[in-house]
C-alpha cells in the first residue's frame, strides 16, 4: 500500500512540474527590474556566466534554452507576461549584452524570428 501511494505522489509531483517551470517567481516584479539598469545588468550577467547569480537568476537562468527553442510553452500565463517584460527591458535598455545572450543561447540563430515574434504578441 505505502508503495502505490508513494508512486501516485510520484506520478502527482512529475505531472504538476511537467506543465509549467516552477511557479514559484510568477510574482517577481518584471517592472521594477526594467526600471533599474543596475540590476538589469546583472542579471543577464548572470546568464552570460560572467557574474553572479542570485537564486532567482539561477531558476530563469536553467529556463533560457527551453523557452527560446519552443517559445516559452512550458510558461504559464504570468510567466510568458513576465518574460516578455524582461526581454523587452534587455532589448531596449541594453541591446549588446541582449545580442551577446542570444548569440550564447542561439548561435546559429535558428529560434531568433520565432522568439522575436513571441515576444511582440500577446496571448
Amino acid at each position: 500500500m505505502k508503495t502505490i501511494l508513494a508512486l501516485f505522489a510520484l506520478v502527482a509531483v512529475v505531472a504538476s512540474t511537467s506543465e509549467y517551470y516552477q511557479t514559484q517567481y510568477e510574482n517577481f516584479d518584471a517592472n521594477q527590474l526594467v526600471e533599474n539598469v543596475r540590476l538589469l545588468k546583472n542579471y543577464i550577467k548572470c546568464f552570460l556566466d560572467e557574474g553572479p547569480c542570485t537564486p532567482e537568476g539561477n531558476e530563469f537562468k536553467k529556463a533560457i534554452p527551453d523557452a527560446l527553442q519552443t517559445n516559452c510553452s512550458k510558461c504559464s500565463p504570468k510567466q510568458r507576461e513576465l518574460i516578455r517584460i524582461v526581454v523587452k527591458g534587455f532589448q531596449e535598455k541594453l541591446p549588446e549584452l541582449w545580442e551577446q545572450l542570444s548569440k550564447k543561447e542561439d548561435p546559429r540563430g535558428e529560434y531568433k524570428e520565432a522568439f522575436n515574434s513571441f515576444i511582440n504578441s500577446t496571448d
